[in-house]
């Protein structure tokens, strides 16, 4: 059992803080005030060869896993970009793996590389507005038609939405009520965002101006045959082969903004002065940050364990999960505790804790909620009955 990075891992993460230092806390800082997708800071990324990180080799990518990838955005969030930086280039990491597995040759071809140079930026879209989390029920239909599948229907909180050149779609293909059961008759499509027929509205949130979310509406959309990833109807089980992995990333990005709020919070404790002492000379200040450390640090060995064994193969859904879970938490205490630890001054943007803040609720409500993990954990692991 080897806890060490090896050498290249150490290559790869201080690559990465070489490029998020040309995009220092003023560059967030504006971005989190004025909006506007971070095109410059993407491009840097992509020119380091960092978005082909968990791709494959033969098609410009770097040939690594999931374990490199984590290692990577943890280094993204942790330099002070946050879930602002991960989340540029999150969906560009890891979306297209069902691509590699299930795609044709010629579809690896025609795809891979406009990713992994950052000629092109991509969305996700399968969460629908009635169907939440119960994607068997999303109700996005593509109708066959000749060689080509007519797709209409509405997604909701799809990420880049507004800059994206591409979307990974999934659609039902035959009517649930036609299925042997409700997993079948989904099917995958990567396909070029035609604003001719897709309308994109963004929704205004609390956090991650940087990153658009949106609601998108596909009204009669033409997709060629050859845009349908692997068989008609098996779209569910391909897109499985991402939520493990996105699971992990979410977890490695949330590691990386607890320890930013950290290092924040214990800079500040040393150097702020109150009753002639400095305030993290108080224990009251220092157990509280020692705890967080703590829990980030337990957060991120599941992180990595699972990271490990979706890279080896194995089985990995409990762990993936649960390190979702754990780091969602540990990064959401990490940056309360940090703005509490400033008091007044963590509530000012200019020391951007508030901003971390913001962000750390997101891995606590996506890609997956608290409550359907405990879920999943309760059914797979401790073989419970199943209650959703």
């Amino acid at each position: 059992m080897d806890f060490a990075l090896t050498p290249d891992q150490h290559s790869l993460i201080a690559m990465t803080e070489r490029v998020c230092a040309d995009f220092g806390d003023e560059y967030w800082l504006a971005k989190d005030r004025d909006g506007g997708f971070p095109f410059d800071f993407h491009a840097a990324l992509a020119k380091s060869g960092s978005l082909g990180v968990a791709m494959p080799a033969e098609y410009g990518g770097a040939g690594l896993g999931i374990t490199e990838a984590a290692l990577m955005l943890q280094a993204v969030a942790q330099s002070g970009a946050g879930f602002s930086g991960a989340s540029a280039v999150h969906m560009n990491i890891f979306g297209l793996h069902p691509v590699v597995m299930f795609g044709t040759p010629e579809q690896r071809e025609r795809w891979l590389p406009p990713i992994i140079h950052g000629e092109q930026i991509a969305c996700f879209a399968v969460t629908e507005p009635d169907a939440g989390l119960n994607t068997l029920k999303l109700k996005t239909m593509a109708v066959r038609d000749g060689e080509q599948y007519v797709i209409s229907g509405r997604k909701i909180w799809i990420s880049t939405a507004q800059v994206a050149h591409k979307m990974l779609l999934l659609a039902r293909t035959t009517p649930i009520e036609e299925t042997r059961k409700p997993s079948d008759g989904l099917s995958l499509f990567y396909i070029d965002l035609d604003r001719s027929r897709i309308e994109v509205r963004e929704i205004e949130k609390m956090g991650r101006k940087a990153v658009d979310s949106n609601l998108v509406f596909i009204d009669g959309l033409r997709v060629p045959v050859s845009d349908r990833i692997g068989a008609e109807g098996r779209g569910f089980e391909y897109i499985l082969h991402s939520m493990n992995p996105e699971r992990i990333l979410i977890a490695a990005e949330t590691v990386g903004l607890g320890r930013a709020a950290l290092k924040r919070a214990a800079a500040y404790a040393k150097e702020r002065i109150v009753f002639d002492r400095p305030i993290g000379q108080n224990q009251g200040i220092q157990h509280p940050l020692a705890q967080r450390w703590m829990e980030l640090e337990a957060a991120n060995l599941l992180t990595m364990k699972a990271a490990w064994l979706c890279d080896n193969g194995q089985p990995c859904g409990a762990e993936a999960n649960a390190a979702k879970f754990l780091a969602a938490e540990a990064g959401f205490q990490a940056c309360e505790t940090a703005l509490l630890t400033l008091g007044g001054m963590g509530y000012a943007k200019e020391y951007h804790i508030e901003r971390y803040f913001r962000e750390s609720m997101i891995p606590r409500i996506v890609p997956v909620s608290r409550e359907l993990i405990m879920s999943f954990i309760a059914e797979k692991v401790l073989g419970l009955p199943k209650s959703y």
